[in-house]
């Protein structure tokens, strides 16, 4: 019995001190270089690493403290690793509690088809942002390029846009309607926001349609921006 439940605490996650402890071997030795480690270091931290132990092994070596030789190491390697493991656990966390799908750019619908599809088959948590436009229309590149920019800011929206003329519906969305937004989540419509640049500056950028959407709460919040600036500010 006290075996099994010795593999168990093996195999299971770790959160408290011992297991961040033993998480940061594991993220040294694949993140370091060992092409150009010396021996002796190398063999270090693969032991302070290793997920495997011994037959002779016990629960005292399972649970044993960090070595002065380990801690010299650590202590030795400057704080970018640190950083990085860091960050690396935040982002960890934030996938294990996000269930939905992330998105990379601007996804361009070429057909009234796809801009149903996109609306009723995309995850129930997704918010589903969609800029009807016109080429030569007034406002409209430049809500591309603010799009462009906020789809790398929140990878969990997926930010689409459509030709008026592609959508089918032209005679629907004129040129004085244009550019328009829309906002879907589950299938329901959240905000429909026609010429939405009357609701702008003169000359906007993305903070300032990112200020517009949160405005009406139809964004979610940015991940890790706050592990985000205070690396910067330790880079500073």
């Amino acid at each position: 019995m006290s075996d099994k439940m010795l593999d168990l605490e093996e195999t299971a996650t770790q959160t408290g001190p011992k297991g961040v402890i033993n998480d940061w071997r594991r993220f040294k030795l694949e993140s370091m270089d060992q092409e150009n480690l010396p021996a002796a270091k190398k063999e270090l931290l693969r032991q302070m690493s290793s997920p495997s132990r011994p037959k002779d092994d016990t629960r005292a070596h399972i649970n044993r403290k960090m070595s002065v030789q380990e801690y010299e190491l650590l202590k030795d390697e400057d704080e970018v690793s640190l950083k990085k493991y860091r960050k690396q656990c935040m982002q960890d966390m934030h996938d294990k509690l996000s269930f939905g799908p992330r998105f990379e750019g601007v996804h361009d619908l070429d057909s009234g088809e796809a801009f149903l599809e996109v609306i009723e088959k995309e995850h129930y948590s997704t918010v589903v942002v969609v800029h009807i436009y016109k080429v030569g229309v007034k406002g409209c590149e430049e809500l591309n390029n603010c799009l462009d920019c906020l789809a790398t800011e929140y990878p969990t929206v997926k930010f689409c846009r459509i030709d008026a003329v592609t959508s089918g519906a032209a005679e629907r969305f004129s040129d004085d309607v244009l550019p328009t937004l829309l906002v879907y989540k589950a299938g329901e419509l959240l905000g429909n926001f026609l010429a939405c640049i009357q609701h702008l500056t003169e000359e906007f950028f993305a903070t300032d349609v990112e200020a517009f959407l949160n405005s009406y709460g139809l964004l979610p919040e940015k991940e890790l921006a706050g592990v985000e600036a205070e690396e910067e500010n330790d880079v500073e």
